[in-house]
């Protein structure tokens, strides 16, 4: 259960999962400034999404703009912090376009952390009688110092994204999209001797998809869709190789408004080799009186290993060409409180039973870690989270988890991820917003993993979020806590970076495109 493994992470519905390793998941090549959104699946997300959201799915959802546009973002900060971002976004009666560009780059908190991020986005979207077609081309380039990532080695790599995908409505309940995405690495193992270990990996992927969404009876929603999927890698460690997947998906869901609702679904994916994957789910709701909400979900979730578990060698770590798919149902239980319209209270339990989870192990610090299957693996825990409401310009957010794994399935072996894991994780928000558009933001988190012991990291913000000129400044780990979420890799103490954005906007086009 490496980082991000367990999550599906999809851009504007479609997947962006590295089929090398879960490391690049989270390289998202749309500039940051173009972002408009996360949308978060908890739990199972198999049935809809496929292999990789056995934990759930984080879908980052682009901006569209309602009115012509122009924004340029410029900052510094600690460690050489430098960037700067523009985006600006024409709105039409038959057409939108967005462009966006964004440079980040940092000397490093310590040596051979330092890093380069730079990247641009191009998004369309046309009207026809056919209906709203959406363009989006866009990529990024990436070079960082990875000290202690992989050992004691002064690391380095160098990452590059391309995504290109057309997404096309065919109608109110209907929408096709076809999806291209490259990702290259090239990786040193010790940045001071690049003529020494060095690795380059290429892979590339194609997605194919139709859904459907509509109303096959009164407060009766079914969900349906057909996916295609390729991937390749041709890599001077893990060799060229590729795999196939096809898949298609039903899920519907009946409500009695304000009272109840029941979700069920299924998802078959067939695999290269003809291996086939069942993916069921079930989920419903119940309104009680005085505002109480019951909830419960069950779903079977997968995923298949990356060519980095599978075939990976360097002094430290080795794959494993055996590995065996990772699979679990996961269980879930709570209720939700809402005493006014301006407070609400949630608590869930839950409860995950593994097999054959993925981690890497070593029977001693002198060992390299290897790939490995870990059997019987379970996880339950409950999270609570309430977010008040204080009048209109204030709101405050807490949250809490607890998690409890299997303590014996290691039978002696260190583990380098599974456990890793947050026993306690808690979290408090603050915002602010005055009449003058000023927002602060303050959070809060204690996290205590696994046998260690807990650790604050308190970060807060402060912009004007309206107006032509936008002032703002960002203050990462002020109580300059030193902690690892990686075992060995050390996290940056306290930040500052400070800028300015120049926002200029027309009004609203009134025949502005969707």
């Amino acid at each position: 259960m490496l980082p991000g493994e367990q999550t599906l992470v999809l851009l504007n519905g479609l997947r962006m999962d590295d089929v090398e390793t879960s490391h690049f998941n989270l390289d998202v090549p749309v500039p940051l400034i173009a972002i408009d959104g996360l949308n978060i699946l908890h739990g199972t997300g198999s049935t809809l999404y496929g292999s990789d959201a056995i934990g759930g799915v984080a879908d980052f959802l682009t901006w569209k703009p309602t009115a012509s546009t122009l924004r340029l973002r410029s900052g510094v900060g600690s460690f050489g912090e430098n960037q700067q971002a523009f985006l600006g976004s024409y709105v039409g009666s038959r057409g939108t376009e967005v462009l966006a560009a964004s440079r980040d780059f940092s000397d490093g908190f310590i040596p051979d952390r330092d890093y380069r991020t730079e990247g641009a986005s191009s998004e369309s979207w046309i009207s026809s009688r056919i209906g709203t077609t959406d363009l989006l081309f866009t990529g990024d380039d990436r070079a960082f110092g990875a000290a202690g990532f992989y050992g004691n080695y002064n690391s380095w790599e160098r990452t590059k994204g391309w995504f290109a995908s057309a997404t096309q409505q065919l109608n109110s309940h209907t929408e096709a999209a076809v999806a291209y995405r490259r990702h290259s690495d090239i990786f040193l193992l010790d940045r001071d001797q690049p003529q020494g270990y060095k690795n380059q990996h290429l892979d590339d992927g194609f997605e194919g998809v139709v859904r459907d969404r509509r109303e096959i009876a009164k407060d009766t929603t079914l969900l349906s869709g057909l996916e295609e999927n390729t991937d390749q890698i041709r890599s001077t460690n893990l060799g060229d190789h590729g795999r196939n997947r096809g898949a298609g998906y039903a899920q519907a869901e009946w409500r009695v408004p304000g009272h109840a609702s029941i979700s069920a679904g299924l998802r078959e994916e067939l695999f290269s080799g003809e291996r086939w994957v069942s993916s069921p789910m079930i989920a419903g709701a119940l309104w009680l009186p005085h505002s109480l909400k019951l909830h419960g979900a069950a779903g079977y979730g997968f995923r298949i290993p990356t060519y980095l578990d599978l075939y990976y060698k360097d002094p430290v770590t080795i794959g494993n060409p055996n590995l065996k798919p990772e699979s679990a149902w996961n269980f879930e239980a709570g209720v939700d409180w809402f005493p006014r319209d301006n407070l609400a209270w949630t608590t869930t339990v839950f409860y995950s039973r593994q097999r054959n989870t993925i981690d890497y192990t070593r029977a001693s610090a002198a060992d390299p870690w290897q790939a490995s299957n870990l059997p019987g693996l379970h996880f339950s825990g409950v999270e609570t989270a309430l977010d008040w409401r204080l009048g209109h310009s204030q709101q405050l957010k807490a949250s809490w988890t607890l998690l409890v794994g299997a303590q014996d399935a290691l039978h002696g072996l260190q583990s380098e991820y599974v456990f890793n894991y947050p026993t306690n994780n808690g979290r408090i928000e603050w915002t602010w917003t005055s009449s003058h558009g000023v927002l602060i933001d303050s959070r809060l988190g204690v996290v205590q993993r696994f046998h260690a012991d807990p650790y604050p990291v308190w970060d807060s913000s402060v912009a004007r979020a309206s107006g032509r000129i936008r002032p703002y400044l960002q203050m990462t780990n002020l109580s300059n806590t030193g902690y690892e979420e990686i075992v060995g890799v050390r996290m940056p103490g306290r930040s500052f970076v400070g800028g300015v954005e120049l926002s200029l906007s027309s009004k609203a086009h009134e025949h502005s495109a969707p």
